[in-house]
């Protein structure tokens, strides 16, 4: 393999302190294997889970070095933690079935307009958010390839980009422009693929700064989602900001959501933080359709060698344990990764691709949680 070689990572690795001020991270063993493809360098960094945030810039240092080495076109670095006792989170109680569940499990979510008072979207049958507890998991595009997923099994689909700050949905979709407006108030979705898709990205240059508090952030939400016109929709996908603030309040208190996916990856510290949005949706009452494990293993493409870069199989024990449903495992591969720079979401570039087939999967199993049956106009009956 020509470039750089894991070698030549490792001993630039050494040039980084560990937590101990006197060895390297590598000589402390806290380095993973590490994994090379097209210049782009993949390894994870062990630490105590107690001690995830403090050592941040430990991470941040380490993708640095890295990013920095000749020949290096980019690095992809996680902090993943082994399981120490008194450092995991405290365990979540199984939820109690929710109302409306059958007996074998499958939610029949009421309308929109039904759920706890809270006024629907005309047109829309289902809102369902895509979330994660923290960024760098791949939310974005899991949700876009969820909804090009739930299309490709026949439904009419939007999406909705509701991180205000780092809106990724005009990147992810490869949509450049503004949006029309009817009567100066009413705007009209963009579209690609299919989809119809809103966003802040559309309305502000990608460059532009939004320094907004939080009324102005919910005020902004409210108008994306119901001055739009979507027309008639199965389902909207909401692609939440990661993390429990202000936006993922507004719109798990405002908004009739039929319910929410968790996107996670293995690692123990990204589990951490799926719990809290977890937790989350299950204090305002919105149902948790299920866990999907993102990055959940690595193929090579030269040699067909499997790597588990961030561990494996986290979120399924994850969803074991507290009760909700596993939708799936994504594997990391290069075909994601280039597909979502390049705005060609892989289940609408290589339909017939094994991992497009992995996202119709999860999108069947997101849409038989849910229990609704999508709406068609009745057919016209003509007299001869």
């Amino acid at each position: 393999m020509t470039g750089v070689t894991k070698e030549q990572v490792l001993e630039t690795l050494k040039t980084v302190r560990g937590p101990d001020l006197e060895h390297n991270i590598v000589e402390l063993g806290m380095v993973s294997d590490v994994f090379i493809s097209d210049g782009k360098v993949y390894f994870s960094v062990t630490v105590p889970a107690d001690q995830a945030t403090a050592l941040e810039p430990l991470r941040l240092a380490a993708e640095r070095v890295i990013k920095e080495m000749p020949g290096v076109k980019g690095a992809l670095v996680a902090l993943t933690a082994d399981k120490k006792a008194g450092s995991a989170a405290a365990p979540v109680s199984r939820p109690q079935a929710h109302a409306g569940h059958d007996h074998h499990g499958h939610s029949h979510a009421p309308q929109p307009q039904q759920r706890a008072g809270k006024i629907g979207v005309p047109g829309i049958n289902a809102i369902i958010a895509v979330a994660s507890g923290k960024g760098g998991v791949g939310k974005s595009t899991t949700a876009v390839n969820l909804a090009l997923g739930l299309q490709a099994n026949g439904l009419r689909v939007g999406i909705l980009d509701a991180d205000i700050y780092g809106p990724s949905m005009p990147r992810l979709l490869q949509i450049s422009g503004r949006p029309t407006q009817i009567d100066g108030r009413i705007i009209n979705p963009m579209e690609n693929y299919g989809l119809k898709v809103m966003s802040m990205g559309f309305l502000v240059d990608e460059e532009t700064a939004m320094i907004w508090r939080g009324p102005m952030v919910q005020s902004a939400l409210m108008q994306m989602l119901r001055e739009v016109a979507w027309g008639e929709l199965d389902v909207l996908v909401v692609d939440m900001p990661p993390g429990t603030g202000d936006a993922q309040l507004t719109m798990a208190q405002q908004v009739p959501l039929a319910g929410a996916v968790i996107v996670s990856t293995p690692q123990d510290l990204a589990l951490i933080d799926a719990r809290k949005g977890l937790n989350m949706f299950r204090k305002v009452e919105v149902p948790v359709l299920g866990i999907i494990e993102n990055m959940s293993f690595f193929i090579a493409p030269d040699t067909g060698t499997r790597y588990d870069i961030f561990g494996h199989g986290g979120a399924r024990k994850e969803a074991e344990r507290i009760g909700v449903p596993f939708l799936g495992e994504v594997p990391l591969t290069i075909g994601i990764r280039e597909t979502s720079d390049a705005g060609t979401p892989l289940v609408a570039s290589e339909p017939n691709g094994v991992v497009a087939g992995i996202y119709r999967d999860i999108a069947a199993r997101v849409w038989e949680q849910l229990g609704i049956q999508p709406q068609r106009p009745a057919p016209a009956i003509v007299f001869e």
